[in-house]
């Protein structure tokens, strides 16, 4: 009967529109939600693309934002061949924005290198499947992800990286990520 009168954690969270756990964990599935890359007509099913083989996932607030665009994702262009020697195959940037907006930003940081693609969760669902989205309107418009990384291993969650704050770059950086590897 007492748990008619309290709310669980998670929904005691929701109310307040900030999660204060991380819903993504070690062993969950990637969703089988498509993303796009360059374009709305070019799906990227994320849950395929990581079925095998070792993936980073790493999810930003917003595409062209200062901490993204100076700081966080520079940092795994930078360390690119380092995270390759370490064994992962495909690194994701992932933004809650649509897909010629997130060609724009990986084009101008990566020099089109291709060493790392840049997807966009331009509704938001994939994000959504990971409960990484929070509530952005008032800066953004709209929710947006979380800042985090996932280390992924044949398509399961074996290391989470992600920001308590969700936007600072800390927790997230390519260098603690890599040494943690």
């Amino acid at each position: 009967m007492q748990h008619l009168i309290r709310p669980t954690f998670k929904q005691s969270a929701t109310y307040f529109r900030q999660s204060y756990r991380f819903y993504a964990a070690v062993g969950d599935s990637i969703p089988s939600t498509n993303v796009f890359e360059g374009s709305p007509g070019n799906d990227v099913n994320l849950a395929k693309e990581t079925g095998s083989g070792k993936s980073l996932l790493v999810g930003v607030p917003g595409a062209f934002s200062p901490g993204c665009t100076q700081k966080h994702i520079p940092g795994y262009l930078n360390n690119a061949s380092e995270f390759k020697n370490k064994g992962i195959d495909n690194i994701f940037v992932l933004a809650v924005n649509d897909p010629f907006v997130t060609k724009a930003w990986g084009e101008g940081l990566s020099k089109n290198d291709n060493q790392i693609r840049f997807l966009a969760d331009s509704t938001g669902d994939f994000t959504r499947g990971l409960d990484l989205l929070f509530d952005a309107s008032k800066v953004f418009g709209n929710e947006r992800s979380k800042r985090y990384a996932l280390l992924v291993e044949d398509g399961k969650i074996k290391q989470t990286f992600i920001e308590p704050d969700n936007t600072s770059v800390d927790v997230s950086d390519a260098t603690k990520v890599l040494s943690s590897l």
